[in-house]
């Protein structure tokens, strides 16, 4: 008897110490990248295809699943892919922005390596060299929970991906040789959900069943706005954080951000109108998709709901929207278990856009500086000791009132401190502010200048955790960020000529550690390029 109960113990101890050691599960891509013909908008274009596909394929993961995506470029100039939203924890050099990650050569392949550590969302990806992004190459990301913790709603009967953009009909490769000469790009052409012009796409619903729609603004510089003709919608989760769950009629999602929703096919069997339009625009550029109901024997027909016209609704829904304290996230603690307005702030950070033409040509800035990339990636010269590349500094904290220059602007900071951001928007546009590697508390916005007294509005307890934040025109937001991820990350707009032309830079979190338990070290296949190379 002693030695059954022996052998169970070391049994179940094998088990458990099998349970501890077993690597998180690996799920494998492999994409081929071409050029093909596409028809988006009814004109033959020249687009970025992942397996013949425009838009690309989804990622479907669970929580800390190990991502290896092989990409292979057979377009005939360098390409990079980013992960808007996975933050490549403690590893930095597979964000895939030319900051950090050699660009793939013509007729070669890397192999990202990438895992999606203690997240849960919805997210996408897309080309971020060169204007590839107005070609295609995008595509979203879903990152589950794990079986074992809790999600606060019924697993729904679907879960599709609705990509909304703007969209324009000239090929990518024209509009990067506009912006090169340093003009400003027209209004864009039209709207696409995913990939697709008026009517295109669809969504089949089965009648009493209630479906999750990840939807993701991938356009290049317009918010849009999303309804369905006779359904409400229940916000769910917001960039990897799970929100109280509200309900509307219509939903405001900004260019880069990503929203969950969940749709109850509660109406007479037919089909009905998603519609989508641009905000805060001139011109109201619109499009439709169809949700239809699989026992449909009617076509869509009908007025398109009503799309709201004014910022103060726009505001007043993002000032609404709020964290569920006590669902779980990635982890099973409550989410609301991070009392991040408990924690004192060590720097304050101010941040200004600006646009202006330098020696007669448009660029945009940050606090008087234009970003221009270097020869070679920022993350592989700080590897590599590489001096001339980069200056930690070169980007102040706050705008000192100087004109516009261009340089290669690194802010520094010290990992684990605990900063708050405002996004201070002069401008009579509206902006999209997304920070690679983070998420971050969204305290407060509003109209008019920021000041100290602006923090007596802020929410210290349950603002919504997310990566992409719009700041209205003539308004400023502001953001509070634990910084606990050791990298080389990228603070960009989403209004994409206006990065492409400067209006971004790199924030560089420290530490001396080299313990593996900060950051990884390069990786075994890192591409080397520029100086890096020699």
């Amino acid at each position: 008897m002693a030695l059954w109960y022996l052998c169970a113990f070391l049994s179940l101890f094998a088990i458990a110490i099998a349970i501890v050691d077993a690597e998180d599960p690996y799920r494998y891509f492999t994409w081929n990248i071409t050029y093909g013909d596409i028809y988006p908008l009814g004109v033959k274009q020249q687009g970025i295809l992942i397996n013949g596909e425009f838009p690309g394929p989804d990622i479907y993961s669970v929580t800390n699943n190990n991502i290896i995506i092989n990409v292979i470029n057979n377009l005939p100039e360098p390409f990079l892919l980013s992960w808007n939203g996975v933050q490549q924890r403690r590893n930095s050099y597979q964000d895939g922005v030319y900051g950090t990650t050699c660009p793939i050569p013509p007729g070669k392949n890397f192999t990202y390596k990438m895992q999606v550590k203690d997240q849960i969302g919805s997210f996408f990806y897309f080309p971020s060299l060169a204007f590839h992004k107005a070609a295609g190459g995008f595509g979203g990301i879903k990152i589950l929970s794990r079986p074992l913790i809790p999600v606060p709603f019924p697993e729904p009967a679907g879960d599709y991906t609705v990509l909304i953009g703007d969209w324009y009909k000239t090929d990518h490769s024209r509009l990067k040789r506009i912006l090169d000469y340093g003009k400003m790009l027209k209004f864009p052409d039209g709207l696409l959900i995913n990939g697709r012009g008026p009517n295109s796409a669809s969504f089949t619903v089965e009648q009493g069943k209630t479906y999750r729609l990840r939807i993701s603004n991938v356009g290049l510089q317009n918010s849009l706005n999303f309804r369905i003709q006779g359904h409400k919608m229940k916000l769910v989760e917001v960039e990897g954080t799970h929100t109280m769950q509200t309900t509307l009629s219509s939903l405001d999602v900004h260019v880069g951000q990503s929203y969950s929703v969940l749709v109850t096919a509660d109406q007479p069997a037919k089909d009905y109108y998603i519609a989508v339009s641009s905000r805060f625009t001139n011109k109201v550029l619109g499009t439709t998709a169809i949700l239809h109901y699989a026992n449909s024997a009617k076509p869509a027909s009908g007025l398109l709901p009503p799309a709201p016209t004014d910022i103060t609704w726009s505001l007043n829904q993002a000032r609404s929207l709020r964290t569920n304290l006590t669902a779980s996230g990635p982890r099973p603690n409550p989410q609301g278990s991070y009392h991040y307005g408990e924690i004192n702030v060590t720097r304050t950070i101010k941040l200004v856009n600006k646009a202006v033409l330098v020696n007669g040509k448009q660029r945009y800035g940050v606090n008087g500086v234009s970003f221009v990339p270097a020869d070679t990636p920022l993350k592989l010269a700080d590897y590599f000791n590489i001096d001339g590349v980069f200056k930690v500094g070169s980007i102040p904290d706050s705008p000192t009132g100087r004109p516009l220059y261009l340089d290669t602007s690194v802010m520094g900071a010290d990992y684990r401190a605990f900063v708050e951001i405002v996004f201070e928007n002069h401008e009579s546009i509206m902006q999209s502010w997304h920070l690679d590697g983070y998420n971050f508390f969204v305290v407060g916005m509003d109209g008019g200048l920021w000041s100290p007294a602006s923090r007596n509005q802020y929410n210290h307890r349950d603002a919504v955790s997310r990566c992409t934040t719009q700041v209205y025109p003539k308004s400023w937001t502001a953001v509070y960020i634990a910084l606990d991820n050791v990298g080389m990350w990228n603070m960009r707009t989403e209004y994409w000529a206006r990065q492409y032309l400067g209006q971004q830079f790199y924030l560089r979190v420290y530490t001396p550690s080299k313990s593996v338990r900060d950051e990884y070290p390069i990786p075994d296949n890192a591409l080397l390029c520029g100086q890096a190379s020699r």
